[in-house]
């Protein structure tokens, strides 16, 4: 390998060690949460249940089974606390802050319509966000040569179709279409030459496509069975990374090297999921109702990270990610013709091992509770609200990239994800 040839895969790693592993806090996370009224069950039953328009996303052969032609708008704050508490091992140039709150209150929410064309066919719209999230440090935290700020979202619109085999079977499909935007920005070390920092940005939008397939069950009225396959998401970033506030040296190195005005490009994978759920009636009042989920994080921990110069340099990057499982079971009480209340628990893996841990996307097991409620205020009008409670708990860190870098070792302590969600569904 020669000289050039060498150098450019040193920007390559040098770029990548910024980006990969702190681009989201999705990994691990992704949302089943987006306002929908799952979200008082745990998101149990979130493929069989096809009570309402989101069956459009969560299991697109559901709308067929729906009484009427509905629509859906859901409403949803979250608030997540996820703060670091550094130990007497970091060692950070400069030192700093312990960064606050990295996430706070964040809106959210969806909307779905579903019409019957006939007692046969159904069609179906959906926009929501069900992947990523965003993430803002304190500019002089510890972690500041690892990230300060991050957002990576996905915006899905999703057109979907569903047809009734016969009366036990029903089909679906739907095309996942996703406006992906992606923003981080890096502190720089200038020691020894400055003491200030200098920063580095990237900005990028994408749109990527995937399917979402369904089928949906019903070997006795009040029971049903749900499979959902939602497939991987492409997104293929390339932007010129801003840099400002570089000490000469380090600007000189960049600009000679072809870091300050060839694009780099990120691609990277959203995971794809498989969800089986049940839904059953034990009479006219109860229903339970269960999930065993699967998601494929691995890939997404794989980002293949490239320089466009004269003689393009690429890697691929893994973050050594590793699927996830998610199982979840719940309850539905209907205690009468105008109120329906609902309660329920989940448990999700995690999507990193503790030595794998990063401060920029610090994820872990996942803990759920969740309680809801749906009142009717006329035969054709329901409002619904839900809470659910996340608990990842404590998550220790120890990341050591280098002197410029420094070591930053600690742990996020009491890290939670509180989810408040009102929605309205319309009959007609």
């Amino acid at each position: 390998m020669n000289k050039s040839a060498r150098i450019k895969i040193l920007c390559c790693l040098v770029l990548a060690a910024f980006f990969v592993g702190g681009n989201a806090w999705a990994g691990g996370v992704m949302l089943y949460q987006f306002g929908q009224p799952d979200i008082g069950y745990g998101n149990a039953g979130y493929a069989a249940r096809a009570q309402d328009a989101s069956t459009v996303f969560t299991n697109p052969a559901g709308m067929c089974r729906l009484a009427s032609s509905q629509s859906l708008i859901a409403m949803q704050a979250l608030y997540a606390h996820v703060k670091f508490d550094p130990d007497s091992s970091t060692n950070v140039p400069g030192g700093g802050s312990d960064g606050g709150n990295a996430i706070g209150w964040a809106p959210g929410g969806s909307l779905f319509l579903v019409h019957k064309i006939n007692e046969a066919l159904s069609i179906g719209f959906g926009a929501l966000s069900y992947f990523g999230l965003s993430e803002s440090f304190d500019d002089n935290w510890l972690g500041r040569y690892y990230v300060q700020e991050s957002t990576l979202v996905g915006m899905t619109f999703t057109p979907a179709v569903s047809y009734r085999v016969n009366d036990w079977l029903s089909i679906g499909v739907s095309l996942n279409m996703m406006y992906g935007y992606l923003e981080n920005e890096v502190a720089i070390n200038n020691r020894p030459f400055s003491l200030s920092d200098g920063q580095m940005k990237y900005k990028d939008t994408e749109m990527g496509y995937g399917i979402n397939l369904g089928i949906l069950v019903e070997p006795k009225k009040g029971t049903r069975l749900g499979l959902t396959y939602l497939s991987e998401v492409k997104l293929d970033f390339s932007d010129v990374p801003d840099f400002s506030g570089l000490n000469p040296v380090l600007q000189l190195w960049l600009t000679n090297h072809g870091l300050t005005s060839s694009s780099l490009d990120l691609s990277m994978t959203v995971p794809q999921m498989v969800m089986f759920s049940a839904y059953h009636e034990l009479n006219p009042k109860w229903a339970v109702l269960c999930n065993l989920g699967w998601q494929d994080w691995s890939r997404f921990g794989k980002v293949d990270v490239g320089v466009n110069t004269e003689n393009p340099t690429s890697l691929t990057v893994d973050s050594h990610y590793k699927d996830t499982w998610h199982t979840a079971l719940g309850i539905q009480y209907t205690y009468s013709p105008a109120w329906k209340f609902s309660f329920g628990i989940a448990y999700d893996s995690s999507a990193v091992s503790d030595g794998d841990r990063t401060v920029s996307v610090p994820i872990g097991e996942i803990k759920s509770v969740a309680f809801g409620t749906q009142y009717a205020l006329s035969p054709n009008l329901t409002l619904g609200a839900a809470y659910q409670f996340a608990w990842l708990g404590d998550m220790s860190v120890d990341q050591n990239s280098g002197p410029l870098t420094g070591r930053v070792a600690g742990e996020f302590g009491n890290t939670s994800f509180n989810f408040f969600a009102l929605n309205l569904k319309w009959t007609y």
